[in-house]
């Protein structure tokens, strides 16, 4: 359910409480957050985190202010975090979990790209704000994700899943930020600092120990509404998620005297913007095939501009909502940006209901089916050699640990796909046969096409491993290739002609491995289709030094962030390049888990220490096992 619908939904629950009298167990209005994970540890809140009361009408805001003034700040949408500092030093960071109970993520908190670690406050301080991820970094690591499907919707649940990492290193990647909005506590030997009683003052205070204080300005009932036309303008170009405004009274024993209800605390109240809705005329609805056989219903309608962007396209996600809607073409409909980014149809206002659903695939013209998922509709390919159903294929094939063809995200081939440009991995090297066609295609252009074909051609000196992993062999990962490649000698017709009790052998291969790698190569059209793939291709020798190889027969798992290599990448590699292996658990093949937090309650500390593998710093491991000056 859209956030729109929500609201809706939330607002006529509320109207029929306040006339009935009755609230039910379990109802929204009285029930908040969602239950802490059981990965994290727990800790309970020393007070309880309550939602806001909220509106969207701006002429409330004046009448609840009366004569008091008030802070009116950004209402950021991301995660709310917890941080308790102790003689200067941040000493503990938990979510807001259920409001009551929360999940500890101290270390995580410790990678955000701009918590303060130490302050000069020595006493003890507790306060609130915001984890958020800006809108520029969420686009970037979304545009890294290849798999359209695992691409995250909008910059709070990226947020959320990042902060709540188990490996710290993840959250440090995520360029996850803080944004303080409330002082809990602040003491010195037991007794409250004196802030003058005033929020603001409170805000200046955290602002003097190097933490970015959510933007706010000072407001009272005649500056109010004013004050909301500014946020207003300024959330186009405003880089952090924001789902509305917060006003909060300045006077705080005054807010503090209101007490609160059930659910909300009566010092403040959230102001929600109103979704942008536009009014718009359904053109056509495109069936987008999927790798799963999924057939999914894509609206196109006249553009529109929406939150500073044109749209002319939103996902109707599967034939029960499209129904439900009585989508037809040529209705008048309106639309609107869930989370301010993607486009969602909000209601039709014709409701032609004339969409007749394809009987035949769009890709390769096979027969459709409707299936239902409990009560949901959604229409699938039958056809087992549906070309959509290889995307997920030539994505792996395309990946940065294979043939690493920039430009070729999932979603473009799969429009390269429907439109028969790409049949199989050879065609990938001929699509400046089709030039005009792809500079022509939406998202596309001449510096796109350019760079595109820049980067195919690249990839046509290819090193062996990255080769063979690429055809995505089940079981086949770039490590075992490469074990298999430097077992054979790189000899690509020894390796062809191998059977799998040849290769079980291969110290780190066995049986699973060596039967999948046989298998795939005992397919005619298998060895058609990479044969074909091979006239487009130059092989790379690894140059590899037999001295050198110290570390055959032995295996290592690497965990946490490193500091003396750029990624565990390119330690891994550094590990192959000489004859070892790098695995992704312990085992009691294991020589070594190489983690520099020793001292860390980490899954795969704790399964060292169970299975007696030692635990040694990055430092440790360059000095004893590759010899190297740390």
């Amino acid at each position: 359910m859209s956030n729109h619908e929500y609201d809706a939904l939330y607002d006529e629950l509320e109207e029929l409480e306040k006339k009935t009298g009755m609230v039910l167990a379990g109802s929204p209005t009285v029930r908040v957050g969602y239950e802490a994970v059981e990965e994290l540890p727990k800790e309970a809140h020393e007070s309880p985190m309550l939602s806001l009361g909220k509106t969207k009408e701006r002429e409330e805001l004046p009448e609840w202010l009366g004569d008091r003034e008030g802070l009116l700040s950004w209402k950021l949408d991301g995660l709310t975090i917890v941080l308790t500092y102790q003689g200067g030093m941040l000493a503990k960071a938990v979510t807001r979990g259920n409001g009551e109970v929360g999940e500890v993520i101290t270390n995580n908190a410790k990678v955000f790209r701009n918590i303060p670690l130490k302050i000069n406050y020595r006493g003890s301080l507790i306060l609130r704000g915001e984890a958020v991820i800006t809108y520029q970094d969420f686009e970037k690591i979304n545009n890294r994700i290849e798999d359209i499907d695992a691409r995250y919707k909008n910059p709070r649940n990226l947020c959320s899943g990042s902060v709540r990492q188990l490996n710290s290193q993840i959250t440090a990647e995520r360029n996850v930020r803080f944004y303080a909005f409330s002082l809990v506590q602040a003491q010195e030997n037991g007794e409250d600092v004196d802030f003058g009683n005033s929020r603001e003052k409170q805000f200046e205070f955290l602002a003097r120990q190097g933490f970015d204080v959510v933007q706010y300005t000072r407001v009272n009932k005649d500056t109010v509404i004013e004050a909301v036309a500014d946020y207003e303008k300024r959330i186009e170009t405003y880089e952090v998620p924001s789902d509305g405004l917060v006003l909060i009274y300045d006077d705080i024993e005054y807010g503090r005297s209101l007490g609160r209800t059930a659910k909300f605390p009566r010092d403040a109240i959230a102001f929600k913007w109103a979704d942008e809705l536009r009014e718009t005329v359904l053109k056509g609805i495109e069936w987008s095939p999927s790798r799963t056989g999924l057939i999914n219903p894509i609206a196109v309608f006249e553009p529109v501009e929406l939150e500073g962007t044109t749209v002319s396209r939103a996902s109707v996600h599967n034939i029960s909502i499209m129904k439900g809607l009585r989508l037809g073409i040529g209705d008048r409909i309106t639309v609107y940006k869930a989370n301010m980014i993607i486009p969602q149809i909000a209601e039709n206002l014709t409701n032609s209901d004339n969409i007749e659903i394809p009987q035949h695939c769009p890709v390769c013209g096979g027969d459709t089916q409707l299936r239902a998922v409990g009560e949901v509709q959604s229409l699938y390919c039958t056809n087992p050699d549906c070309d959509a159903k290889k995307i997920k294929s030539f994505t792996h094939f395309v990946g940065r640990d294979a043939m690493n063809i920039d430009g070729l995200s999932e979603a473009t081939l799969e429009k390269f796909i429907a439109k028969g440009f790409i049949h199989q991995y050879r065609d990938i090297f001929h699509l400046e046969e089709h030039c005009d066609e792809i500079v022509a295609m939406e998202g596309f252009g001449e510096k796109s096409y350019n760079r595109l074909i820049e980067s195919v051609d690249a990839a046509r000196e290819v090193e062996l491993p990255k080769l063979i992993y690429s055809l995505g062999i089940p079981n086949i990962g770039l490590a075992n290739a490469k074990v298999i490649c430097r077992f054979y000698d790189y000899d690509l017709s020894a390796m062809r002609q191998a059977g799998a009790e040849e290769l079980s052998a291969i110290d780190g291969i066995g049986e699973v491995i060596g039967r999948s790698f046989e298998d795939y190569f005992a397919v005619a059209q298998n060895c058609e289709r990479f044969d074909n793939l091979l006239k487009e291709l130059t092989i790379k020798k690894e140059e590899t030094d037999a001295q050198g190889q110290t570390l055959v027969g032995n295996t290592f798992v690497i965990t946490g962030s490193l500091a003396h290599f750029d990624s565990r990448n390119e330690l891994k590699d550094l590990i192959e390049s000489r004859g070892g292996k790098v695995a992704g658990s312990v085992s009691t093949k294991t020589v070594c888990l190489i983690n520099n937090d020793i001292t860390s309650s980490s899954s795969k500390n704790k399964k060292a220490k169970e299975l007696n593998v030692p635990i040694v710093t990055e430092e440790q491991f360059m000095a004893d096992y590759l010899k190297m000056q740390p």
